[in-house]
């Protein structure tokens, strides 16, 4: 199978199993695909989490916009010595989050949803839905406010708490930057390329997005956007990736 896509970078760190899907993917189309995420993040210490004069068990939902804010939230929890009761709700960005919440409690015994897309209008409708929970949203130091100004909005009763900031990978002149594809999973991740490389010129480099904010941050940096995830047809990156390079090899035939 021939593909134009020859060698790719995917913005996250190297997946730990070999099933990953992108392994599968790399050997099936002749690719070759480095793992390097743009940005890293580092948790925020409970002392400074307090210094926010937040207290998490005032809130009676947690409104989760990524895999890495679940992670920091529970284990902020941890270290606080928080035990969050079960009558806690959780609204999610996407499916996948949803489901990645089973790390850290008893799926079937709590109250999660998640929006059935993935964009964020409809996350803002579901929590429109319940207009009567108290709201808090674990963040970055380098978040976008889109999601708290679509609450405005909808007047919906919010806090956001900074769990993790958000540091940027730097690449040095002997990184050779050649790749056919750059796929991004966060705006963070968009705005270190720019950093990185501010003449950047994608020319023929196609550019993935997963998520509407990551997408809405390549297209604000003048990007062209060649995939995004998630959708009906290709709810992960790794789905929405193989059914683009099976387009192109129909499409050369």
């Amino acid at each position: 199978m021939a593909v134009t896509i020859k060698k790719m970078l995917v913005s996250q760190p190297q997946p730990e199993s070999i099933k990953s899907p992108y392994f599968d993917i790399a050997k099936k189309y002749g690719l070759e695909i480095d793992f390097r995420p743009f940005v890293k993040v580092e948790p925020v210490s409970a002392k400074e989490f307090r210094q926010q004069k937040t207290s998490i068990l005032d809130f009676t939902a947690i409104v989760l916009t990524s895999r890495t804010a679940v992670d920091h939230f529970f284990n902020l929890c941890d270290e606080l010595r928080i035990s969050i009761p079960e009558t806690m709700k959780y609204f999610c960005m996407t499916e996948t989050i949803a489901v990645y919440l089973q790390k850290y409690i008893i799926y079937r015994k709590r109250k999660v949803f998640y929006s059935m897309n993935g964009r964020m209008e409809d996350l803002v409708k579901l929590v429109g839905k319940h207009p009567k929970e108290k709201y808090l949203i674990p963040v970055s130091d380098l978040h976008n406010d889109d999601l708290m100004r679509s609450l405005n909005t909808k007047r919906i009763s919010y806090k956001t708490a900074i769990m993790y900031r958000t540091v940027y990978n730097n690449f040095t002149e002997e990184d050779k930057f050649d790749y056919d594809m750059l796929l991004f999973f966060s705006p963070s991740g968009i705005s270190s390329l720019m950093n990185n490389f501010p003449q950047f010129d994608q020319k023929d480099i196609r550019i993935g997005c997963f998520g509407a904010t990551t997408a809405k941050a390549a297209l604000e940096a003048g990007l062209r956007l060649d995939i995004e995830a998630p959708t009906p047809e290709a709810p992960s990156m790794a789905a929405a990736l193989e059914l683009f390079l099976k387009k192109e090899i129909d499409h050369r035939r």
